[in-house]
């Protein structure tokens, strides 16, 4: 059986006898028989504080939205934004509140998902302020295993790549905020509650686990495996479909010929995927209202299918087939555009370069991220 950090925490509470608690959370914070991770520490704990990062703790704020501080009404708890106009950072005042401080959320295992700074960010202002941190870790959905795509390049860093990861960086969140606490040196007070059961070769479908989206745009597991490769389409004038029942999963714009491009990726008999010819109109987002033609993926074989190079080869194909394809431009004058953030480095944007190229590219940083990786993991 494989128990994610809060079914085991009664082993724990030990660490947090007689402290003021506070706590990182989201929707996914919930343990095996649906108990939110703020219950059962509501009921076991001094919770004093709750920490909220995009989307909220109960999972009722919009991608993107701010959160302002509030009093959650369920428990009482005063509840302070990570997810701020002006920082994602938590405050002195904030640090104050709590003598330790809890992390649940469910990450997805993929560079740019935003989850994985708020909890490095915090555990980084956590170390500085002398507070202790708790992880309660919870499985890679991906697996352990697989590691796929470039290391983040000085200069990219962005809240969609803040950490020299590579793109799918097969470690949970535990053991990026070990590795991250050794290299930084940051020397926080940091515990990682381990999984149980889990063995680094499994993905999500094979823990028995229950999905729950750890957002709106990845509803299920198949959307994360696909989301490695297909959030690249956030920097494009393309859909990636968010807007629609299947985000990341389904990729168009009204100037793409569904048939012909679905042919077109089929012919190149990617391992592992299938696309199929689609026409949607998005309800929000990118091309709302529009007719959209274009593809969805489906998973034929999640054993070898390799997310990364499927999503970099449909954006190549789009680009050399479709005169209209473009990457956005920069949202502000003098940062650099979605893409390159995405990326870590402004290769997609090479003149005339081809998915075998980048390909190439990332192989050597995948290497080294894999070999380095070893001495961080908790799990075997």
């Amino acid at each position: 059986m494989v128990l994610n950090g809060i079914d085991s925490i009664k082993k724990y509470l030990h660490l947090f006898e007689g402290k003021r608690v506070g706590l990182i959370t989201a929707p996914t914070g919930l343990a095996k028989d649906f108990r939110s991770t703020i219950t059962i520490l509501h009921e076991n704990c001094n919770l004093t504080a709750m920490f909220s990062p995009e989307h909220g703790v109960r999972g009722d704020l919009d991608a993107g939205a701010c959160v302002e501080t509030y009093t959650d009404p369920l428990t009482n708890v005063p509840v302070y934004s990570l997810y701020r106009k002006d920082s994602k950072r938590l405050t002195k005042e904030m640090l104050e509140k709590v003598d330790i401080l809890v992390y649940d959320i469910q990450d997805v295992g993929v560079r740019y998902y935003t989850f994985i700074y708020t909890m490095l960010y915090a555990l980084e202002d956590c170390a500085a302020a002398g507070v202790e941190f708790v992880v309660l870790d919870r499985v890679n959905p991906l697996n352990g295993v697989n590691v796929e795509g470039n290391i983040l390049q000085p200069g990219f860093k962005s809240f969609v790549g803040n950490y020299e990861l590579a793109v799918r960086y097969g470690l949970t969140a535990g053991e990026v905020a070990v590795m991250a606490n050794d290299q930084m040196n940051w020397k926080a007070s940091l515990h990682v509650v381990r999984l149980e059961g889990w063995e680094r070769s499994m993905s999500f479908p094979d823990t028995a686990l229950t999905w729950v989206h750890p957002s709106l745009g990845i509803p299920r597991y198949e959307t994360a495996l696909l989301y490695t490769g297909t959030c690249l389409f956030e920097g494009t004038n393309c859909s990636e479909g968010r807007g629609t029942t299947f985000p990341f999963e389904m990729i168009g714009a009204p100037f793409i010929e569904a048939q012909q491009l679905a042919d077109e990726m089929n012919a190149l008999r990617l391992p592992g995927v299938y696309f199929r010819p689609v026409h949607f109109k998005p309800t929000a987002s990118k091309h709302s209202g529009e007719l959209c033609g274009g593809v969805q993926l489906y998973i034929t074989d999640r054993q070898v299918i390799k997310p990364l190079e499927v999503g970099v080869t449909l954006l190549f194909t789009i680009r050399d087939m479709f005169e209209p394809f473009a990457f956005l431009p920069p949202v502000k004058e003098g940062s650099r555009p979605f893409i390159d953030l995405l990326g870590g480095s402004s290769v997609y944007r090479t003149k005339n370069i081809q998915a075998k190229q980048v390909f190439e590219q990332f192989a050597e940083d995948s290497r080294q991220f894999a070999q380095m990786k070893q001495q961080y993991h908790l799990y075997y």
